[in-house]
């Protein structure tokens, strides 16, 4: 985490990470329901993992 806020500009951190890490908590907010805070902190990673994936697809530039 300490690397992902230190390396990234931030100006992308908030282009990308932040909508990805908002809709994860969302999604996790909503229905992530396991009664167990290592099942939910897992399943919110994953999450967050797979929608961070999406957005950078969404805004990767093509090869010159």
């Amino acid at each position: 985490m300490y690397t992902l806020i230190r390396e990234i500009p931030r100006m992308r951190l908030l282009r990308e990470q932040l909508p990805a890490l908002a809709g994860a908590l969302l999604i996790a907010e909503m229905f992530y329901k396991f009664h167990s805070f290592t099942l939910e902190c897992v399943a919110f990673l994953a999450t967050w993992f797979v929608l961070d994936w999406v957005v950078n697809r969404w805004f990767e530039r093509p090869i010159e």
